[in-house]
Protein backbone atom coordinates (compact mmCIF):
# COMPACT_ATOMS: atom_id res chain seq x y z
CA UNK A 1 0.00 0.00 0.00
CA UNK A 2 2.82 2.35 1.19
CA UNK A 3 4.24 1.57 -2.61
CA UNK A 4 1.05 2.87 -4.29
CA UNK A 5 0.57 6.29 -1.84
CA UNK A 6 4.11 6.99 -2.96
CA UNK A 7 3.69 6.64 -6.85
CA UNK A 8 0.68 8.41 -6.42
CA UNK A 9 2.50 11.25 -4.57
CA UNK A 10 5.40 11.35 -7.24
CA UNK A 11 3.01 11.11 -10.40
CA UNK A 12 1.12 14.49 -8.86
CA UNK A 13 4.48 16.14 -8.76
CA UNK A 14 5.53 14.69 -12.17
CA UNK A 15 1.98 15.81 -13.82
CA UNK A 16 2.48 19.70 -12.61
CA UNK A 17 6.27 19.51 -13.87
CA UNK A 18 4.92 17.99 -17.45
CA UNK A 19 1.95 21.09 -16.86
CA UNK A 20 4.43 23.71 -16.43
CA UNK A 21 5.67 24.51 -19.61
CA UNK A 22 1.96 25.46 -20.54
CA UNK A 23 1.44 28.45 -18.56
CA UNK A 24 4.56 29.71 -20.56
CA UNK A 25 2.49 30.18 -23.19
CA UNK A 26 1.15 33.01 -21.86
CA UNK A 27 3.53 34.81 -21.37
CA UNK A 28 3.81 38.15 -23.51
CA UNK A 29 5.74 40.37 -25.32
CA UNK A 30 8.85 38.87 -23.07
CA UNK A 31 12.05 36.69 -24.90
CA UNK A 32 12.80 33.68 -24.12
CA UNK A 33 15.77 35.00 -21.84
CA UNK A 34 13.43 36.69 -19.99
CA UNK A 35 10.72 34.65 -18.85
CA UNK A 36 13.12 32.04 -18.47
CA UNK A 37 14.72 33.63 -15.89
CA UNK A 38 11.80 34.78 -14.29
CA UNK A 39 10.46 31.34 -14.04
CA UNK A 40 13.65 29.97 -13.00
CA UNK A 41 13.20 32.72 -9.68
CA UNK A 42 10.37 31.12 -8.66
CA UNK A 43 11.54 27.45 -9.39
CA UNK A 44 15.07 27.54 -8.42
CA UNK A 45 14.91 29.68 -5.79
CA UNK A 46 11.63 30.99 -3.91
CA UNK A 47 9.44 27.70 -3.93
CA UNK A 48 12.54 24.85 -3.30
CA UNK A 49 13.39 27.75 -0.74
CA UNK A 50 9.88 27.79 0.83
CA UNK A 51 10.07 24.00 0.88
CA UNK A 52 13.66 23.99 2.50
CA UNK A 53 11.89 25.90 5.77
CA UNK A 54 9.42 23.04 6.17
CA UNK A 55 12.65 20.81 7.42
CA UNK A 56 14.61 23.66 9.13
CA UNK A 57 15.09 21.46 12.78
CA UNK A 58 14.43 24.19 15.89
CA UNK A 59 17.66 26.48 16.01
CA UNK A 60 18.73 25.50 12.52
CA UNK A 61 18.43 28.77 9.48
CA UNK A 62 19.13 28.36 5.98
CA UNK A 63 22.21 29.78 6.55
CA UNK A 64 23.66 26.88 8.43
CA UNK A 65 23.08 24.47 5.31
CA UNK A 66 26.03 26.03 3.31
CA UNK A 67 28.97 25.25 6.00
CA UNK A 68 26.89 21.05 6.27
CA UNK A 69 29.11 18.45 4.72
CA UNK A 70 28.26 17.38 1.12
CA UNK A 71 26.85 21.15 0.82
CA UNK A 72 29.63 22.29 -1.66
CA UNK A 73 29.12 19.32 -4.28
CA UNK A 74 25.39 19.71 -4.31
CA UNK A 75 25.84 22.92 -5.12
CA UNK A 76 28.53 22.02 -7.50
CA UNK A 77 26.38 19.45 -9.04
CA UNK A 78 23.31 21.84 -9.34
CA UNK A 79 25.32 24.44 -11.75
CA UNK A 80 26.10 21.71 -14.01
CA UNK A 81 22.68 20.62 -14.13
CA UNK A 82 21.77 24.39 -14.52
CA UNK A 83 23.34 23.79 -18.03
CA UNK A 84 21.30 20.78 -18.56
CA UNK A 85 18.18 22.97 -17.43
CA UNK A 86 19.02 25.43 -20.07
CA UNK A 87 19.41 22.80 -22.82
CA UNK A 88 16.33 20.85 -21.47
CA UNK A 89 14.40 24.19 -22.48
CA UNK A 90 15.76 24.80 -25.97
CA UNK A 91 15.39 20.82 -26.40
CA UNK A 92 11.37 21.31 -26.40
CA UNK A 93 12.02 24.42 -28.28
CA UNK A 94 13.12 22.70 -31.42
CA UNK A 95 11.52 18.96 -30.79
CA UNK A 96 8.63 19.86 -28.85
CA UNK A 97 7.20 19.35 -25.36
CA UNK A 98 6.25 15.30 -26.36
CA UNK A 99 9.68 14.39 -28.11
CA UNK A 100 11.80 16.88 -26.41
CA UNK A 101 11.13 15.83 -22.85
CA UNK A 102 11.27 12.30 -24.30
CA UNK A 103 14.53 12.25 -25.05
CA UNK A 104 16.04 14.20 -22.37
CA UNK A 105 14.68 12.44 -19.95
CA UNK A 106 15.19 9.20 -20.74
CA UNK A 107 18.54 9.97 -20.58
CA UNK A 108 18.65 11.62 -17.63
CA UNK A 109 16.76 8.28 -16.17
CA UNK A 110 19.19 6.21 -17.22
CA UNK A 111 22.16 8.37 -15.80
CA UNK A 112 20.85 10.23 -13.08
CA UNK A 113 19.64 6.45 -11.60
CA UNK A 114 23.06 4.12 -12.34
CA UNK A 115 25.83 7.10 -11.74
CA UNK A 116 25.12 7.32 -7.99
CA UNK A 117 24.99 3.23 -7.72
CA UNK A 118 28.02 3.47 -9.03
CA UNK A 119 29.77 5.82 -7.30
CA UNK A 120 28.58 4.13 -3.99
CA UNK A 121 30.27 1.03 -5.07
CA UNK A 122 27.11 -1.15 -6.21
CA UNK A 123 27.11 -3.80 -7.70
CA UNK A 124 24.57 -3.81 -10.71
CA UNK A 125 25.17 -7.64 -11.68
CA UNK A 126 23.59 -9.00 -8.30
CA UNK A 127 20.99 -8.65 -6.15
CA UNK A 128 19.29 -5.09 -5.75
CA UNK A 129 22.08 -3.44 -8.24
CA UNK A 130 20.57 -6.11 -11.03
CA UNK A 131 17.13 -5.24 -10.44
CA UNK A 132 18.26 -1.46 -10.53
CA UNK A 133 19.80 -1.76 -14.28
CA UNK A 134 17.26 -4.14 -15.90
CA UNK A 135 14.40 -1.39 -14.22
CA UNK A 136 16.48 1.01 -15.96
CA UNK A 137 17.12 -0.72 -19.27
CA UNK A 138 12.94 -1.43 -19.16
CA UNK A 139 12.80 2.43 -19.06
CA UNK A 140 15.26 3.20 -21.92
CA UNK A 141 13.26 1.22 -23.90
CA UNK A 142 10.27 2.63 -23.37
CA UNK A 143 11.73 6.02 -24.20
CA UNK A 144 13.95 4.53 -26.98
CA UNK A 145 10.36 3.16 -28.69
CA UNK A 146 8.64 6.61 -27.88
CA UNK A 147 11.85 8.12 -29.79
CA UNK A 148 10.83 5.91 -32.83
CA UNK A 149 7.41 7.47 -33.03
CA UNK A 150 8.94 11.30 -32.88
CA UNK A 151 11.07 10.13 -35.96
CA UNK A 152 7.75 8.47 -37.70
CA UNK A 153 6.10 11.85 -36.99
CA UNK A 154 8.62 13.55 -38.68
CA UNK A 155 8.74 11.48 -41.88
CA UNK A 156 4.78 11.89 -42.58
CA UNK A 157 4.26 15.46 -41.74
CA UNK A 158 5.10 18.08 -44.37
CA UNK A 159 7.35 21.16 -43.41
CA UNK A 160 4.02 23.13 -42.93
CA UNK A 161 2.97 20.84 -40.22
CA UNK A 162 5.92 20.63 -38.42
CA UNK A 163 6.05 24.42 -37.70
CA UNK A 164 2.48 24.82 -37.16
CA UNK A 165 2.73 22.18 -34.28
CA UNK A 166 6.31 23.34 -33.59
CA UNK A 167 7.42 26.89 -34.62
CA UNK A 168 11.50 26.25 -34.62
CA UNK A 169 11.50 22.65 -35.54
CA UNK A 170 15.02 21.07 -36.03
CA UNK A 171 15.15 17.37 -36.14
CA UNK A 172 19.04 16.75 -36.04
CA UNK A 173 19.68 19.66 -33.84
CA UNK A 174 16.84 18.94 -31.08
CA UNK A 175 18.47 15.63 -30.68
CA UNK A 176 22.08 16.78 -30.07
CA UNK A 177 20.66 19.21 -27.82
CA UNK A 178 18.04 16.59 -25.96
CA UNK A 179 21.32 14.08 -24.84
CA UNK A 180 23.00 16.65 -23.72
CA UNK A 181 20.47 18.28 -21.39
CA UNK A 182 19.72 14.67 -20.75
CA UNK A 183 23.55 14.16 -19.60
CA UNK A 184 23.47 17.21 -17.74
CA UNK A 185 20.27 16.88 -16.01
CA UNK A 186 21.05 13.54 -14.24
CA UNK A 187 23.58 15.61 -12.51
CA UNK A 188 20.14 16.97 -10.19
CA UNK A 189 20.54 13.41 -8.65
CA UNK A 190 23.87 13.19 -8.15
CA UNK A 191 23.59 16.34 -6.22
CA UNK A 192 21.07 15.34 -3.83
CA UNK A 193 22.88 12.32 -2.86
CA UNK A 194 25.55 14.72 -2.35
CA UNK A 195 23.80 15.94 0.11
CA UNK A 196 22.15 12.58 1.92
CA UNK A 197 24.52 13.43 5.16
CA UNK A 198 22.27 16.56 5.01
CA UNK A 199 18.94 14.66 5.16
CA UNK A 200 20.29 12.20 7.41
CA UNK A 201 21.64 14.85 10.12
CA UNK A 202 18.03 16.79 9.66
CA UNK A 203 16.53 13.15 10.27
CA UNK A 204 18.33 12.84 13.17
CA UNK A 205 17.40 16.43 14.70
CA UNK A 206 14.04 15.92 14.89
CA UNK A 207 13.00 17.15 11.03
CA UNK A 208 9.87 15.92 9.06
CA UNK A 209 10.60 12.70 7.76
CA UNK A 210 8.60 13.76 4.93
CA UNK A 211 10.57 16.88 4.02
CA UNK A 212 14.69 16.07 5.19
CA UNK A 213 15.51 16.10 1.36
CA UNK A 214 14.13 19.39 0.45
CA UNK A 215 17.35 21.55 2.31
CA UNK A 216 19.60 19.33 0.06
CA UNK A 217 17.13 20.00 -3.26
CA UNK A 218 17.72 23.62 -2.15
CA UNK A 219 21.21 23.18 -2.28
CA UNK A 220 20.86 21.92 -6.02
CA UNK A 221 18.70 24.38 -7.80
CA UNK A 222 20.63 27.56 -6.16
CA UNK A 223 23.66 26.21 -8.02
CA UNK A 224 21.43 25.57 -11.16
CA UNK A 225 20.20 29.15 -10.65
CA UNK A 226 23.25 30.58 -11.24
CA UNK A 227 24.30 29.23 -14.78
CA UNK A 228 21.02 29.77 -15.67
CA UNK A 229 20.58 33.33 -14.54
CA UNK A 230 24.26 34.06 -15.88
CA UNK A 231 23.23 32.44 -19.28
CA UNK A 232 19.82 34.86 -19.37
CA UNK A 233 21.72 38.07 -18.17
CA UNK A 234 24.19 37.28 -21.02
CA UNK A 235 21.42 36.69 -23.45
CA UNK A 236 19.54 40.03 -22.23
CA UNK A 237 22.99 42.56 -23.10
CA UNK A 238 23.56 40.33 -26.35
CA UNK A 239 20.09 40.42 -27.88
CA UNK A 240 19.39 43.88 -25.64
CA UNK A 241 16.43 42.70 -24.23
CA UNK A 242 16.61 44.05 -20.79
CA UNK A 243 13.74 46.33 -21.81
CA UNK A 244 11.46 43.49 -21.42
CA UNK A 245 11.46 43.40 -17.46
CA UNK A 246 9.88 47.15 -18.02
CA UNK A 247 7.15 46.69 -19.99
CA UNK A 248 4.72 47.71 -17.28
CA UNK A 249 1.88 46.41 -19.35
CA UNK A 250 2.64 43.03 -19.55
CA UNK A 251 4.72 43.02 -16.40
CA UNK A 252 1.78 41.32 -13.83
CA UNK A 253 0.41 38.47 -16.23
CA UNK A 254 3.96 37.44 -16.98
CA UNK A 255 4.92 37.69 -13.36
CA UNK A 256 2.06 35.68 -12.26
CA UNK A 257 2.03 32.57 -15.49
CA UNK A 258 6.41 32.59 -14.77
CA UNK A 259 5.46 32.22 -10.66
CA UNK A 260 2.55 29.62 -11.63
CA UNK A 261 5.19 27.97 -14.00
CA UNK A 262 8.19 27.47 -11.36
CA UNK A 263 5.66 26.45 -8.64
CA UNK A 264 4.88 23.27 -11.03
CA UNK A 265 8.09 22.52 -11.91
CA UNK A 266 9.01 22.72 -8.32
CA UNK A 267 6.34 20.25 -7.41
CA UNK A 268 8.21 17.33 -9.04
CA UNK A 269 10.78 17.45 -6.71
CA UNK A 270 8.34 18.02 -3.63
CA UNK A 271 6.38 15.04 -4.64
CA UNK A 272 9.61 12.79 -4.87
CA UNK A 273 10.90 14.11 -1.42
CA UNK A 274 7.64 13.07 0.46
CA UNK A 275 7.36 9.86 -2.02
CA UNK A 276 10.69 8.66 -1.08
CA UNK A 277 9.12 8.43 2.29
CA UNK A 278 6.68 5.90 1.73
CA UNK A 279 9.78 3.66 -0.61
CA UNK A 280 11.94 3.36 2.62
CA UNK A 281 10.97 -0.27 3.50
CA UNK A 282 11.97 -0.86 -0.45
CA UNK A 283 15.54 -0.91 -1.27
CA UNK A 284 14.97 -1.15 -4.50
CA UNK A 285 11.91 1.35 -5.45
CA UNK A 286 14.02 4.04 -3.13
CA UNK A 287 17.09 3.62 -5.49
CA UNK A 288 15.24 3.52 -8.40
CA UNK A 289 12.55 6.73 -7.15
CA UNK A 290 14.69 9.17 -10.01
CA UNK A 291 13.65 7.00 -12.52
CA UNK A 292 10.41 6.94 -11.89
CA UNK A 293 10.18 10.36 -11.63
CA UNK A 294 11.23 10.40 -15.00
CA UNK A 295 9.48 7.88 -16.04
CA UNK A 296 6.44 9.71 -15.23
CA UNK A 297 7.44 13.09 -16.54
CA UNK A 298 7.59 11.83 -19.86
CA UNK A 299 4.27 9.49 -19.56
CA UNK A 300 2.64 12.97 -19.25
CA UNK A 301 4.64 15.13 -21.24
CA UNK A 302 3.65 12.79 -23.86
CA UNK A 303 -0.36 13.35 -22.70
CA UNK A 304 0.37 16.74 -23.00
CA UNK A 305 1.86 16.87 -26.48
CA UNK A 306 -1.42 14.82 -27.33
CA UNK A 307 -3.31 17.62 -25.58
CA UNK A 308 -1.29 20.05 -27.65
CA UNK A 309 -1.68 18.73 -31.10
CA UNK A 310 1.84 17.77 -31.54
CA UNK A 311 0.77 14.63 -32.65
CA UNK A 312 -1.67 15.88 -35.36
CA UNK A 313 -2.18 13.96 -38.24
CA UNK A 314 0.22 11.13 -37.94
CA UNK A 315 -0.26 7.56 -39.10
CA UNK A 316 -1.82 5.23 -37.65
CA UNK A 317 1.57 3.04 -37.17
CA UNK A 318 2.88 6.12 -35.26
CA UNK A 319 0.15 6.11 -32.84
CA UNK A 320 0.61 2.21 -31.90
CA UNK A 321 4.60 2.46 -31.71
CA UNK A 322 3.83 5.59 -29.25
CA UNK A 323 1.17 3.65 -26.91
CA UNK A 324 3.89 0.76 -27.14
CA UNK A 325 5.99 2.84 -25.51
CA UNK A 326 3.89 4.16 -22.71
CA UNK A 327 2.94 0.82 -22.06
CA UNK A 328 6.76 -0.35 -21.41
CA UNK A 329 6.88 2.76 -19.52
CA UNK A 330 3.90 2.02 -16.85
CA UNK A 331 5.47 -0.90 -16.72
CA UNK A 332 9.16 -0.15 -15.82
CA UNK A 333 7.19 2.22 -12.98
CA UNK A 334 5.98 -1.33 -10.88
CA UNK A 335 9.15 -3.77 -12.16
CA UNK A 336 11.08 -2.99 -9.00
CA UNK A 337 8.09 -3.72 -6.70
CA UNK A 338 8.02 -7.15 -8.29
CA UNK A 339 10.91 -8.09 -6.38
CA UNK A 340 10.49 -7.16 -2.81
Amino acid sequence: MEIIIALLIIAAGSFCQSSSYVPINKVKSWSWESYWLAQGLFAWIVFPLAGALLAMPEGYSISNLFGMEGAPMAVVYGALWGVGGLTFGLSMRYLGVALGQSIALGTCSGLGTLLPALFAGEDLFHGKGLILLVGVAITLAGIAVIGYAGSLRSQTMSEEERRAAIKDFALTKGLAVALLAGLMSACFNLGLEAGAEISAEFARLGANDLFVTLPATLLVTLGGAATNFAYCLWQNARNKSFGDYAKGDVWINNLLFCALAGLLWYSQFFGLAVGKKFLASSPAMLAFAWSILMSLNVIFSNVWGLILKEWRGVSRKTVIVLVCGLTILIFSLIFPSLFN
